[in-house]
């Protein structure tokens, strides 16, 4: 079965062709990011009016890498939530006009859901290694969430983030530290040059709870740099690249010590037989690094570039729910709240 997998949930317009949920034979992305720099951060409407531009493209392209035809292809997937409402319209849209004229099945998949099955395309196995039920960690920029699978299709949220998620703590922290956006893939860089000379900063924890908050560790940031007049005023002082870097790994390390913790008590508490890591955070390569070190199951983890938003994560869920049934939803809408579990 050879789908197509529509992902615009936010700033990326990216399309797949994924045959039978695990093969990808294209996989097209057109990124927003340096349009957003300037502002630091996602500008709704920007972002669904760049969708409009490249959405076309973006599968005509995808579907000449796969060497298929329109007419070759059995199912389309599309991202409906959560989400920016402008972006999601986009590829449910254009989704939807795809599968109308050409007569093939459309199916809804839930973002979350996307990257969770992000880890089935490559050559592990989640399904039979390590096997159900697994815990999933899904960090991003608008997310921080641990799902427990018991199942394909079987979801239990057991912890989310109160406040910030921890993208959006990589992304704040570096405006802060004056780096640039989006913030996770700045951080790691500037931090590979810092060292032990920094004091720690706090592991945030919200106590008899799975949740996560990071909105009391990115004001620690802010009052730290505030205490040394860096940027903020007539006489503030401009730090050097080694200074802001030894901040930006304390700063890492307690983003990543906390994701680590909480998810491993997670593991215990539910007794599950492995780790699932989705998501754009999941692409850190601390924090893969400490799941591999410190994890008593086993982690799987996708390549970096299946952690970012992908079409062929999309694909892939889409397979795994039309193998058994067809699926026309023609009257989908978007849900940019759309929750998992």
């Amino acid at each position: 079965m050879k789908l197509i997998g529509i992902e615009t949930s936010c700033d990326e317009t990216a399309v797949s062709v994924v045959e039978d949920g695990r093969s990808i034979l294209s996989n097209v992305v057109a990124t927003q990011s340096e349009m957003h720099s300037d502002f630091g951060g996602i500008v709704p409407e920007v972002a669904s009016r760049q969708h409009l531009v490249t959405i076309i493209p973006v599968v005509n392209r995808a579907l000449a890498e796969s060497n298929l035809e329109i007419n070759q292809i059995d199912g389309i997937g599309v991202t409906y939530g959560p989400g920016l409402a402008g972006s999601l319209l986009v590829g449910v849209n254009a989704a939807k006009g795809l599968a109308i004229s050409h007569d093939i099945q459309l199916y809804g998949v839930n973002h979350l859901e996307g990257h969770i099955y992000a880890s089935w395309l490559g050559e592990e196995d989640p399904e039979s290694d390590p096997g159900f039920p697994i815990m999933c960690l899904i960090a991003s920029g608008g997310h921080t969430d641990l799902i427990l699978m018991e199942g394909h299709g079987q979801f239990k949220l057991i912890g989310r983030t109160r406040d910030d998620a921890a993208g959006e703590a990589f992304d704040k922290g570096a405006r802060v530290l004056g780096l640039g956006f989006p913030g996770g893939p700045e951080i790691q860089r500037i931090s590979r040059s810092g060292s032990g000379e920094e004091p720690s900063m706090p592991r945030p924890r919200i106590k008899g709870s799975l949740d996560f908050s990071f909105s009391g560790l990115k004001t620690a940031l802010l009052r730290r740099v505030e205490g040394r007049r860096w940027y903020s005023d007539s006489d503030a002082r401009v730090p050097d690249d080694l200074e802001v870097a030894h901040v930006a790994s304390v700063y890492q390390e307690a983003i990543v010590d906390t994701i680590v913790s909480l998810t491993l008590e997670a593991v215990s508490s539910y007794k599950v037989k492995g780790v699932i890591l989705g998501g754009g955070v999941a692409a850190n390569s601390l924090l893969r690094e400490e799941f591999n070190k410190r994890s008593p199951v086993k982690v799987i983890v996708p390549e970096p570039k299946l952690c970012t938003d992908n079409g062929a994560m999309i694909g892939s869920a889409t397979w795994f729910h039309l193998r058994h049934e067809a699926s026309y939803q023609w009257n989908m809408d978007v849900v940019p709240s759309l929750r998992l579990g």
